[in-house]
């Protein structure tokens, strides 16, 4: 599977709701059958091995040597698996799927002499931040004392070399984020992103993160808002977006939900990157034929529920209509527009179950 440069462009928790919002029914009939469809048919794809991709083919991965970006979108499929309850230690069906799946990532991914996890199956710092993010998540729920033994010792490797590579020397703009190689010089919210949830999981897992490395991140972030600001550098506008890259780029719902949802990750719930992001978003929902829809969807529905009040209820309503219309019989999703179109099922099934799952409370990042 060849997937586009910029697939993983983005992933990312925690608000109070405003008490005046009426408590709406907690997950609707709907919505139930949707991820209760898109659960068997994400497993129905698992291939002896444990991988969840889109390839019909069943020919058996050489350790270190996997398919094409295979580990990371079995990652991202766990997490969606997860997110609705199907952890990797349940004795049920699903719960061995996932454990299987565990299991190839662990097994099959062979980290380099630094960490490195994107080298196994070519996803580069784009897979490493969503293999680490998944590691991070699934601690405590490996389906054998072995499998999280190896869990453990390869996040804590991946942690390192995060913190490493965002230490490469780099221009103001660029300092305190990511992009495609642990040795990038630049940096961009994509890829920045997931780095910033892996070591968010880590760090809620037990694991070490200094403190310093979440703040680099959260400057780089908002360096990548788009908006006039006063001589003290508050934002003169109340509603604005962020940009693929500091001080230029693309400035697109999937990059703006991406980086409020980035900054809530970082604890940042109330500042004003956060507040006016929103605020846009509210004004520029997704629309399912648009670029990265998926992605954006993903960040749109977690970011707009840690934002709380009509923020959410909006959201949710627009994610939940808009998701349930456009699933396949089948249960699955797949991308209409673009570079998304080539990632395929697999990869919108496992966000649109992520993007329904915002009140199921399973994942820890996800939890308010």
């Amino acid at each position: 599977m060849r997937l586009p440069l910029p697939l993983f462009i983005l992933l990312a928790s925690t608000s109070l709701a405003a008490a005046q919002t009426p408590k709406p029914e907690l997950i609707s009939p709907q919505v139930k059958a949707a991820v209760d469809k898109a659960v068997g048919w994400l497993i129905r794809q698992q291939k002896s091995a444990g991988h969840i991709v889109d390839e019909k083919s069943d020919a058996k991965p050489r350790r270190g040597d996997l398919p094409s970006h295979s580990a990371a979108m079995t990652s991202l499929a766990l997490m969606g698996l997860a997110s609705v309850g199907h952890m990797p230690d349940d004795p049920t069906p699903e719960g061995q799927a996932c454990g299987k799946a565990l299991r190839y990532v662990v097994e099959g991914v062979e980290p380099d002499e630094n960490g490195y996890l994107g080298r196994s199956d070519r996803s580069r710092m784009y897979g490493h931040g969503i293999i680490s993010l998944m590691l991070g998540e699934m601690v405590g729920h490996s389906p054998d004392e072995a499998t999280d033994k190896r869990l453990r010792k390869q996040l804590e490797g991946a942690i390192q070399l995060i913190i490493r590579s965002q230490q490469v020397p780099k221009s103001e703009a660029n300092r305190g984020g990511w992009r495609y190689e642990p040795s990038s010089s630049d940096s961009d919210i994509s890829v920045s992103v997931w780095q910033v949830m892996a070591l968010r999981a880590a760090k809620n897992a037990g694991f070490e993160v200094p403190k310093g490395a979440i703040d680099n991140a959260v400057a780089y972030i908002k360096r990548s808002y788009r908006v006039e600001r006063d001589s003290n550098g508050n934002p003169k506008s109340d509603a604005a977006a962020f940009s693929y890259e500091p001080y230029g780029g693309r400035q697109t719902f999937s990059t703006t939900a991406a980086g409020l949802l980035s900054l809530q990750v970082c604890g940042q719930y109330e500042a004003p990157e956060v507040l006016g992001s929103a605020n846009w978003l509210l004004k520029s929902p997704p629309e399912i034929n648009e670029p990265w829809f998926f992605y954006g969807c993903y960040y749109y529905a977690q970011g707009m529920y840690q934002r709380g009040g009509d923020h959410a209820a909006t959201a949710r309503q627009k994610t939940e209509q808009t998701l349930i219309a456009s699933q396949s019989p089948d249960g699955s999703w797949y991308p209409r527009n673009g570079n998304e179109k080539s990632a395929g099922a697999v990869y919108a099934t496992s966000l649109a179950l992520l993007s329904l799952s915002v009140h199921h409370h399973f994942l820890p990042i996800y939890q308010k």
